[in-house]
């Protein structure tokens, strides 16, 4: 703990709402949503994500993420469940259900059930939201709120005036096998675009820091975004060190898998 605490510049508090918001923030902004391995061929191991993101400088995707933060807050004293969505961020409103691809956890505090979720790439939640419907919720960056009908909760963030909806979930606790499941679709299914393509993403007080292939954008809260291409392996590895605070050391052929970028 004393590690992990440190990695996201936030100290040990009781396991009230006021240290899950400063986790969740300090968790957002110090780790990094990223790809990396699977891009590169590797296996990605949910035992070691302590090991890979607290002591080795890197970040990861949705199931990394947040299997991390709930093994932190079960530490912290937090009564976590893991949840898992379906992805509808991007997708035709006519498309049908997709897998459960994505993880999200429910905090139950004395005060209620809540909702945080650390690792949904770009459009992370760098709040906490209590599990209710229809309510606008503030968070650091975009106001989001859950909708609800028949059991099916909808994640919604306002982006651009517009409110957009990111994923659906239902209540069901999830066992670590069905994380597992999920976990190895995303990342060795030759069509997952962890597989095919780069993602990286961080949120900074005011804005949000995306990688998208060559593509890097900052998203800024009260100004335009900044867009540009990236020219070349070097140069996207130096974002990656420099803007999305990772370590490298331990990917020596990152550089060869980028070049199927240009």
């Amino acid at each position: 703990m004393d590690a992990y605490l440190a990695r996201i510049g936030v100290a040990h508090g009781p396991p009230d709402l006021a240290m899950l918001r400063a986790v969740v923030t300090g968790h957002t902004r110090s780790i990094a949503f990223e790809n990396l391995d699977p891009f590169t061929g590797r296996d990605v191991d949910l035992d070691g994500v302590t090991a890979k993101m607290v002591h080795g400088g890197r970040g990861g995707y949705c199931f990394e993420h947040n299997l991390l933060l709930q093994e932190a807050l079960d530490a912290l004293g937090y009564r976590t469940t893991a949840l898992t969505a379906r992805v509808v961020w991007s997708r035709p409103a006519d498309a049908p259900p997709g897998a459960r691809t994505h993880m999200l956890l429910r905090v139950d505090l004395d005060t209620g059930p809540h909702v945080v979720d650390v690792g949904f790439g770009g459009q992370t939640l760098t709040g906490v939201l209590a599990l209710r419907p229809d309510v606008e919720q503030a968070t650091p960056h975009e106001p989001y709120r859950l909708r609800e009908e028949a059991g099916t909760w909808t994640m919604q963030a306002l982006v651009g005036g517009t409110w957009r909806s990111l994923y659906r979930f239902d209540l069901t606790p999830q066992v670590r096998a069905d994380l597992e499941m999920g976990s190895f679709y995303v990342s060795r299914h030759p069509a997952s675009h962890f597989v095919t393509g780069l993602v990286a993403a961080r949120p900074a007080e005011g804005r949000r820091h995306n990688l998208g292939g060559r593509t890097l954008s900052t998203h800024h809260l009260d100004a335009p975004s900044e867009i540009r291409e990236l020219a070349s392996p070097a140069e996207i590895m130096r974002e990656l060190e420099e803007t999305f605070l990772l370590t490298l050391s331990e990917l020596p052929d990152l550089g060869t898998a980028l070049k199927r970028l240009f």
